[in-house]
């Protein structure tokens, strides 16, 4: 707090740094990204095969996640089938996942040199992005799916317990719902 305020002092006082602050792009600094277009937290999702939120529709309307429902396990009361039917469906996620990740980020990889390289045609352009947005989708697509095919394996009792210890509901009496952690990392 002293900071800001120390910060916010020291730019009225100083008006030629107060017009660079403003002047300054919200994308400065990123031209040093290995892709431009992805954060460092990006590429790492991407690359461990985390959802980053792409299973939102499912998660928020009662189809658990796979990789939280192994990490709730034992307060679901998951038995030993469902648990060995869980993890093969995170362990099949996460492969599927990473593969079109790593497929992402060469494509992306490929889109950011182009433009530095000065290589870019409408028509290349729209190859590149049209591939993209079919990878994207097909990842969402797998992390939806994988959420689906959790949810057959749970009970009515375990997904409403489920929402219930993720924040997403609560009952009478159980006071505030827990506090829900990053999605992106299932």
């Amino acid at each position: 707090m002293v900071k800001a305020v120390l910060v916010a002092v020291a730019l009225f006082l100083v008006p030629g740094v107060a017009v660079a602050a403003q002047g300054a792009s919200p994308y400065a600094g990123w031209q040093d990204r290995p892709i431009k277009a992805l954060s460092p937290q990006q590429i790492e999702d991407l690359s461990a095969g985390r959802g980053m939120g792409l299973a939102l529709a499912a998660e928020l309307n009662g189809y658990p996640g796979p990789r939280h429902v192994l990490d709730l396990a034992e307060a679901l009361g998951l038995s030993p089938s469902q648990r060995g039917a869980v993890e093969s469906l995170f362990a099949e996620m996460q492969s599927e996942a990473q593969g079109l990740g790593r497929e992402i980020l060469m494509r992306e990889a490929q889109l950011d040199a182009a433009f530095r390289e000065g290589a870019v045609t409408e028509e290349g352009l729209r190859g590149e992005v049209t591939a993209l947005g079919d990878l994207q989708g097909r990842l969402r697509f797998a992390h939806l799916r994988y959420h689906l095919s959790t949810r057959a394996l749970l009970n009515d009792q375990q997904i409403a317990l489920y929402d219930r210890l993720r924040g997403y509901s609560t009952e009478a009496g159980e006071g505030p719902a827990p506090v829900h952690e990053h999605h992106g990392r299932h």
